[in-house]
């Protein structure tokens, strides 16, 4: 039976407004991904686990949305017209837009795994890619736009914050750690300043270490369901693996109950403060 490609939570209590996403945690792998690459492989690009970590921002007030589809599937943190050329059999319907990482293979289908090796053994048909833009990316937007239009008209502001998982360090990084958490707000364009900074004090009160925009700046959920002008702001968070996981095994490591706790009560104390600053309901549902 397929799953279900999007799992939302929905707070019981009254809801805050707080939007909480992880659309790189899927391990749902659909019958019809038809990869020639060790699935090892592919699972080393997931976000592993970060659905568990946020889903108690529910009792925060908050709404959870987790893929249960891999990025490697289908990657609903790119542009929908992000496609390489090269993982297409034919030329696509309308033009392309590519970033500099789909230009590497890592588009909104993948050509190869992070490692370089190919993901296919040939060319898909456009309608295979557009069955996954339909069936996976889309409603994956569709609830992400629901939710936030739901705070838009409660609060007449709503706050995302968009989780993914980083490696704990690069080659580049062998001297420097990669922070306990990186925050990405498109240099400053996808949410207030100022609720970078809540998030910023909030997770250094706490003890974590936190940088800003480098290397990870946000991509295209918070590019696209963030409009500070118009209430809405989106925050990307990349939690650094090392406080959680064991990187190699793909395994949970003594941590994860810990940092899963720190991020409840990171979570609680965000939406009491964001409460008490946003505007007078304008709707009551």
């Amino acid at each position: 039976m397929r799953v279900a490609p999007v799992i939302i939570l929905e707070p019981a209590q009254a809801a805050s407004p707080l939007v909480i996403d992880s659309p790189h945690s899927g391990r749902d792998y659909p019958a019809d991904f038809t990869y020639i690459c060790p699935q090892p492989l592919l699972r080393q690009t997931e976000d592993f686990l970060v659905d568990e970590l946020i889903a108690g921002a529910v009792g925060a007030g908050a709404t959870v949305i987790a893929a249960t589809f891999p990025r490697s599937y289908i990657d609903v943190n790119r542009a929908e017209n992000d496609i390489d050329p090269a993982v297409l059999a034919e030329a696509w319907r309308v033009p392309l837009e590519l970033t500099e990482r789909t230009m590497l293979g890592l588009g909104l289908v993948r050509r190869l795994c992070a490692t370089g090796v190919p993901v296919y053994a040939a060319p898909l048909a456009t309608q295979t890619v557009q069955h996954r833009i339909d069936h996976y990316y889309r409603p994956y937007h569709t609830a992400l736009e629901q939710a936030v239009a739901h705070r838009l008209r409660l609060f007449g502001a709503s706050y995302l914050l968009n989780c993914h998982s980083m490696p704990s360090g690069g080659h580049e990084e062998i001297r420097s750690p990669r922070a306990d958490f990186i925050l990405g707000d498109r240099n400053g364009t996808s949410c207030d300043l100022a609720f970078t900074r809540r998030v910023h004090v909030l997770l250094q009160d706490m003890g974590y270490s936190v940088a800003l925009n480098e290397p990870y700046k946000g991509m295209e959920i918070v590019r696209r369901h963030g409009d500070p002008a118009k209430g809405r702001h989106a925050l990307q968070i990349e939690i650094n693996r090392r406080l959680y996981m064991d990187e190699r095994k793909l395994e949970k490591h003594e941590s994860f109950a810990e940092l899963q706790s720190n991020l409840n009560r990171f979570f609680a104390n965000l939406a009491t403060e964001l409460m008490n600053e946003t505007a007078i309901p304008l709707a009551a549902e």
